[in-house]
C-alpha cells in the first residue's frame, strides 16, 4: 500500500526542499463533528508532525459549519482537509479543479465504508421510523453526507413522506453537527437524531470509529441510554484531500505523512480518523461518483 508513497518520500526528502520557497505556511482544514476545541486538540499531534515535514508553519482550523472548510479549499485559504464524501461532492461541483482526494480512511475489517445512524433515547418509546412520526428528527449539518444527504434520501425511501417539517416527522431541525446532535438527543432536547458511525464493535462503546465513538471518549454521552432507530446502507467514506494548486512535492509529503500516521503514532491516528481504524490508503475521484449524482440530484451541488 505505501510502496510508491514511500518512494515519493524518499525521493522529496532527498532533494532540495524547493517547496519551502513555494508556501510559507500550511493550512488543515477540520469538518466539523465536536466541538471545535477537541477539534483541534485532535489534530494537533498531526499539525506537529506537518510541520517537522514541510519545514514550515502548520496552523488548524476548525470552521463552525462543513460550508466553511468547503469554501476554504475553494478558496485557497484550506490547503488539506478530511471531507465526507457530500462535502467533497459540493467541492467539486463547485469547482473540478480544486482539490484531489488522496486517501481514506480504513475500517478494522479493512472496508471502507460506514453508515449513517438514526438513533433515539432508549426511554424515549421510540424504536423505529415508525414512531417518529410527528416527532422532532436532529440533522447536523446540510452538507454532511450521513448527517443529512443520505438519509433525505433513504429515509424517505422507509417512510414514504418528504423530510419536510409537519409532513411526517414533526419538525426537520439541523443542530449544526454531529456532536450537537448526539447531545441534543441524549439531553432530551430533540427525539432522534442521526450521525456517522463505522457500524462495528460495540455499541456501547460507540462503535469502533464516529461520532458516537468520539462523544463517548468526550464522557458526553452513555450509549446504554441510547438506541439504534435506523441504519443506512453503506456509505463510501469520505477523502483526505489536497488543493491541486499546492506544489507536488507538498502534496507528496502529506499524502505520505497521513498515510504513514497509523503506523507511526497510533494515538495521533486514533484522533484524527476518529477512533479505532488500520489507518488510512490511497482513493482516487471514481469512489465518489454515486455521491456527486446524489448530491447533483437532491441538492443541484
Amino acid at each position: 500500500m505505501k510502496t510508491t508513497l514511500a518512494i515519493a518520500l524518499l525521493t522529496t526528502t532527498l532533494a532540495a526542499p524547493a517547496f519551502a520557497q513555494e508556501i510559507e505556511e500550511f493550512r488543515i482544514g477540520i469538518l466539523g463533528g465536536e466541538n471545535a476545541q477537541d477539534r483541534m486538540n485532535s489534530y494537533s499531534c498531526l499539525q506537529d508532525y506537518a510541520s517537522e515535514e514541510l519545514g514550515v508553519p502548520v496552523k488548524l482550523f476548525a470552521p463552525a459549519d462543513y460550508n466553511g472548510v468547503i469554501q476554504g479549499l475553494l478558496g485557497g485559504t484550506i490547503d488539506m482537509s478530511w471531507l465526507g464524501a457530500s462535502s467533497y461532492a459540493a467541492t467539486y461541483l463547485q469547482d473540478p479543479e480544486a482539490v484531489e482526494p488522496v486517501l481514506v480512511k480504513v475500517n478494522m475489517d479493512g472496508s471502507i465504508g460506514y453508515h449513517s445512524i438514526g438513533f433515539a433515547r432508549t426511554d424515549s418509546g421510540i424504536a423505529s421510523l415508525d414512531d417518529m412520526q410527528g416527532k422532532v428528527f436532529g440533522f447536523g449539518d446540510p452538507n454532511s453526507t450521513s448527517g443529512y444527504l443520505i438519509p433525505s434520501i433513504e429515509i424517505p425511501e422507509a417512510t414514504g413522506a418528504s423530510m419536510e417539517s409537519g409532513d411526517y416527522f414533526g419538525e426537520v431541525k439541523f443542530t449544526g453537527g454531529h456532536e450537537q446532535t448526539i447531545v441534543a438527543v441524549f439531553n432530551g432536547d430533540i427525539d432522534a437524531g442521526v450521525t456517522w458511525a463505522d457500524g462495528q464493535g460495540n455499541w456501547e462503546d460507540g462503535y469502533n470509529s464516529g461520532a458516537l465513538r468520539k462523544a463517548v471518549d468526550a464522557g458526553l454521552v452513555d450509549m446504554n441510554e441510547l438506541t439504534q432507530i435506523w441504519k443506512s446502507k453503506v456509505i463510501p467514506e469520505g477523502p483526505v484531500v489536497l488543493r491541486k494548486a499546492l506544489p507536488a512535492d507538498v502534496r507528496e509529503k502529506m499524502t505520505a505523512l497521513v498515510d504513514g500516521l497509523y503506523e507511526r503514532d497510533t494515538e495521533c491516528a486514533y484522533g484524527v480518523a476518529a477512533g479505532e481504524t488500520l489507518g488510512f490508503q490511497p482513493v482516487d475521484h471514481s469512489t465518489y461518483e454515486s455521491v456527486i449524482a446524489a448530491r447533483q440530484a437532491k441538492i443541484g451541488g
